[in-house]
């Protein structure tokens, strides 16, 4: 079954409770989030999933000179950044969109959709 990566998207800045506006409302998208972690696992759609600490933790590592060049600081200068993520095996796209939308709701959070890549997708790349 194809694998897609759906990406949350935050502001950059971020308030004392994350992307959200108090305590309770970041309890609540918690639990949110959780019961819907839990429906992916009971459905057979879950892989993985996380969230991630503040842009401004990242580091950026660009090995491919001679030596590696390490900066602090995440790669994009951007108003918005990746909060976290869900990687789950869905039969299409039909069905990733479907889980995006219950996954944003959940989370309060924009959701991207990105299929992995497959060694079918390579091969149509390589004309093989």
């Amino acid at each position: 079954m194809p694998k897609y990566l759906l990406s949350v998207f935050g502001p950059a800045e971020r308030t004392p409770y994350g992307n959200y506006a108090s305590k309770e409302a970041m309890l609540e998208a918690f639990a949110d989030t959780g019961a819907f972690n839990d429906k992916l696992v009971a459905e057979g759609y879950f892989v993985y999933a996380d969230g991630l600490a503040e842009a401004t933790t990242a580091t950026v590592v660009d090995g491919q000179g001679d030596q590696p060049v390490i900066t602090d600081g995440p790669y994009l200068e951007s108003k918005e950044h990746i909060g976290g993520f869900w990687i789950v095996d869905a039969p299409d796209l039909d069905v990733a969109l479907r889980l995006a939308a219950e996954g944003s709701k959940a989370c309060r959070g924009k959701v991207e959709v990105r299929p992995f890549q497959t060694e079918e997708s390579i091969k149509d790349l390589l004309g093989s």
